[in-house]
């Protein structure tokens, strides 16, 4: 019995690992296939990054987006210059306070984006095709479970600061 559960932690933690180094990997393609995007619009990748978060979170106040980029308000100051100069974002006053910011994508450019990540889409579309919808599910289950992990983990070294 003992035997029987030392090979099957040991199997957990081999296919952890196996995990640990897909995602790793498939994170380090991204990062150069966002590189590669950003270069094609002439966007820097931290900038990027942010005009990507604005999207997904967005509309934010600049201090709601320093808190998810992990970038210091001074800097992230000079990323939103450079957004707002290329007709990323604007930012609009809020009518309540006029002291407050918030900051938004601007669809105009959208179809820039997605042009570039045309290949990128329709190859995930084939991929996803050869998966049925639990799978999918589990799949989708797993990443959003990675992607809170990561999210503590980012919040747990922040707090070190």
């Amino acid at each position: 019995m003992k035997n029987e559960l030392d090979t099957s932690s040991s199997t957990a933690a081999r296919r952890a690992d196996e995990l640990r180094g897909a995602l790793r990997e498939a994170r380090v393609q991204l990062s150069v296939l966002n590189h590669r995007v950003g270069f094609g619009l002439e966007v820097r990748d931290t900038d990027f990054d942010c005009l990507d978060l604005i999207s997904i979170h967005g509309p934010l106040n600049p201090t709601s987006l320093a808190r998810l980029t992990g970038v210091r308000p001074a800097t992230l100051t000079g990323i939103l210059d450079r957004l707002e100069r290329g007709g990323w974002i604007v930012r609009e006053r809020d009518a309540g306070d006029r002291r407050a910011v918030t900051v938004r994508v601007l669809p105009d450019r959208d179809s820039d984006v997605y042009g570039l990540y045309a290949g990128m889409n329709a190859q995930f579309d084939r991929i996803c095709a050869d998966y049925d919808d639990a799978q999918l599910d589990t799949i989708a289950g797993f990443l959003s479970r990675v992607r809170e992990a990561a999210a503590t983990s980012t919040a747990a070294l922040s707090d070190q600061d």
